[in-house]
């Protein structure tokens, strides 16, 4: 680099270093906009329904919605069915998720069935609770301070696609929507899984149902998570 390279370079404007990339410009055809949202929510949930557009906030709703989503079942990119029962007849997905979806109907073995849990953050487009259907309500009226909800930092762990656990952000209060001692065992140790891999930095459970840890020994939530490897504090039930 030369001398009056060097001072031309050190006498530049500093708000305008560095790397500059240009963005696309944006879409301001609506029709277009509206085909790569529903491209978008497709890719997303898998199977959209009513529940899962409202979820999104979209401009609209579902009318507007529904609309796109016939005028690309007629071109062929979607398929609309009842794919998912109690979802609705206005269910539509792609072609590869309806096969993924017979694959998986077609592999089922009752007679060699193990439980499959899987713990989620409650906000994932993963979680069809607070979405695409409703959260189930629950047999005990002891918390009526702690509800589920699609909130920010908070799980939930799911057993063969049901809802068994929701777990407010760090643990305070896990809700539980089961009474089987093998899906909670399964569940706990979803929800270990998230700690042991890192995922979430720790977990302290202080409340069970609205019942403080340390008040319900014989919960089979508070066994399912000793067993998961939970150690029990003045506090709670404790995983780091």
């Amino acid at each position: 680099m030369s001398t009056s390279s060097l001072s031309a370079h050190r006498d530049s404007d500093p708000t305008v270093a560095g790397r500059w990339s240009a963005l696309p410009v944006a879409e301001v055809d609506t029709t277009m906009r509206a085909h790569y949202q529903a491209d978008q929510l497709l890719a997303r949930h898998g199977v959209l329904t009513k529940g899962a557009v409202a979820a999104e906030n979209v401009p609209g709703g579902f009318a507007s919605m529904y609309k796109v989503l016939t005028t690309m079942e007629e071109a062929g990119r979607c398929q609309r069915g009842y794919f998912v029962e109690s979802l609705g007849g206005a269910q539509f997905a792609t072609a590869s998720t309806v096969d993924r979806l017979r694959s998986h109907a077609d592999s089922i073995d009752d007679e060699q069935h193990t439980l499959r849990a899987i713990a989620l953050a409650a906000t994932d487009p993963a979680n069809p609770y607070g979405a695409a259907l409703p959260w189930p309500s629950r047999d005990t009226e002891g918390d009526k301070a702690h509800r589920p909800g699609r909130k920010a930092g908070a799980l939930v762990v799911l057993v063969d696609g049901a809802l068994a656990w929701f777990v407010e952000r760090g643990g305070r209060s896990l809700l539980s929507f089961t009474s089987g001692p093998e899906t909670h065992h399964a569940a706990a140790a979803a929800l270990a899984e998230l700690v042991t891999r890192q995922r979430v930095p720790g977990l302290l459970v202080e409340r069970i149902d609205g019942v403080p840890v340390l008040e319900c020994r014989d919960s089979p939530v508070a066994e399912a998570l000793t067993t998961a490897g939970f150690s029990r504090t003045p506090r709670g039930l404790r995983l780091r």
